[in-house]
């Protein structure tokens, strides 16, 4: 049988056959990530081919809200039309946690017309991929993914804590790269892998990051869209064998006071489809320059992508100086305190790492993002600024410091936009601004303290 990157539907169904699968989910990320959809039986799911939602349902902040009006319904109609969805047979996975075999599949959005819906995250990355497929380039991405384990906790207003681990403690002091501090939790990471590896996801690298219960996952180099879906499956699996280990996974940017953020940095490179080479290194190994290029746009394109990077009020609290968080836009090699991060690598490996990215990014989001970025470079011939060869900690803030900041930084970048696609920016600035609307309706706890009888 075909690998599932080339599934057509009959080896799908086939496939399912083999697996005896009597459920489907079918799967539609949203503009946060959340997995939107329906459960089909395989039947129905095999008959149908496909379902229909109303295309808001992607288009919806992470409070479940929806803008009331404005130019938000310029995009999406008023009237509640439907959505078409197709699976992709090449996203099919098992679900290993489910009682009754059960399978899950990404679907693709498109209008009535069969076209794709513009605001979707996977049409946005299609999107951008299909820009690259025009040039002969492919792109090659490896993200590394941070999130931490915490203590169960059901109370919004308490802090959040390290969990219990095998010794019967939680951790109260940083742990980076322990071994034994992973071996704490043995048991869940026993079961994330045997997950992984039934739902064929090709994670690498499990490493206990600098916080107290901080980890960080990576997977191995592949194409954009196929990554982002296994860091969608991803992130769904590791909460679920969080849950059933009474603790639970987090992938806030920010989620505990005093500790480091969380990131997903993002390694990419081109490949020359025509001639096998990395566009970023001559064939004498030095560095080309369509990697200086590159770096150019997303330095000068990063402050207006962050809204995507960076998506949520508490995402700004990671960047912040001196805490493994980038705070401007500036390039190094092997340099870890910078934005945009070169790793020491062959000519053939040569690749860039977007460092400023958040855990809480939507991946499709963000992935487009970032290739949009480096693709303006490259085509609008975007000199980098000198290399930075010492802390770029010791620099000026060169990132939004806000939400409602980036908002503005996206809007006005119209290059970025023409990537992108105006409709899909449209309806995400929207979305973002009731977010941040429904934040400042509440009153901190930092307020209480320091405002209530002093001012």
């Amino acid at each position: 049988m075909a690998s599932k990157k080339h599934f057509n539907f009959a080896e799908l169904e086939q496939w399912l056959d083999q697996q005896r699968v009597t459920e489907i989910e079918c799967l539609v990320p949203d503009l946060t990530g959340v997995a939107r959809g329906k459960i089909l039986p395989r039947q129905k799911f095999t008959e149908d081919r496909g379902m229909r939602l109303p295309e808001a349902v992607v288009a919806m902040g992470v409070t479940g809200e929806f803008p009331e009006e404005g130019p938000y319904y310029d995009v999406i109609n008023p009237t509640d039309r439907d959505m078409h969805l197709r699976p992709d047979p090449a996203s099919v996975r098992i679900v290993p946690w489910a009682t009754d075999p059960t399978a899950q599949v990404i679907h693709d959005c498109y209008d009535r017309d069969g076209n794709l819906v513009p605001f979707a995250p996977r049409s946005v990355l299609r999107r951008v991929c299909d820009l690259f497929d025009a040039e002969g380039w492919d792109p090659v991405v490896a993200p590394e993914l941070e999130f931490y384990l915490v203590a169960r906790n059901t109370d919004p207003d308490m802090p959040l804590k390290p969990p219990i681990g095998r010794s019967g403690r939680s951790e109260t002091s940083r742990q980076a790269y322990s071994i034994d501090a992973v071996n704490e939790f043995d048991p869940l990471f026993e079961d994330v892998y045997e997950y992984c590896e039934k739902m064929e996801l090709n994670v690498d690298t499990l490493i206990h990051e600098i916080g107290a219960g901080q980890m960080e996952i990576n997977f191995f180099h592949a194409h954009p869209l196929g990554l982002a879906d296994e860091v969608f499956f991803f992130k769904r699996t590791v909460r679920e064998a969080a849950l059933r280990h009474d603790m639970y996974a987090t992938f806030m940017a920010k989620p505990i006071a005093g500790e480091p953020g969380s990131a997903m940095h993002i390694h990419q490179s081109l490949v020359n489809r025509k001639t096998g080479r990395n566009l970023f290194s001559n064939e004498d190994g030095t560095p080309s320059q369509e990697f200086f290029w590159y770096i150019g746009g997303l330095q000068k394109h990063i402050p207006s992508a962050m809204a995507l990077f960076a998506p949520y009020v508490n995402s700004y609290r990671r960047l912040s100086r001196h805490t493994a968080a980038p705070i401007n836009i500036q390039w190094g090699t092997d340099n870890r305190t910078v934005g945009i991060r070169s790793p020491v690598a062959s000519s053939q490996a040569r690749r860039v790492e977007n460092r400023v990215i958040g855990a809480d990014a939507n991946p499709y989001c963000a992935l487009a993002a970032t290739l949009a970025c480096g693709y303006l470079g490259i085509k609008n011939k975007i000199e980098p600024s000198p290399e930075c060869k010492g802390d770029a900690y010791l620099g000026d803030y060169q990132l939004p410091r806000s939400l409602g900041e980036a908002l503005e930084l996206l809007r006005a970048d119209k290059e970025l936009a023409a990537v992108l696609g105006e409709d899909f920016v449209t309806v995400y600035t929207e979305v973002k601004e009731i977010e941040h609307a429904e934040f400042m309706k509440v009153i901190s706890p930092w307020e209480r303290e320091h405002l209530l009888l002093h001012v």
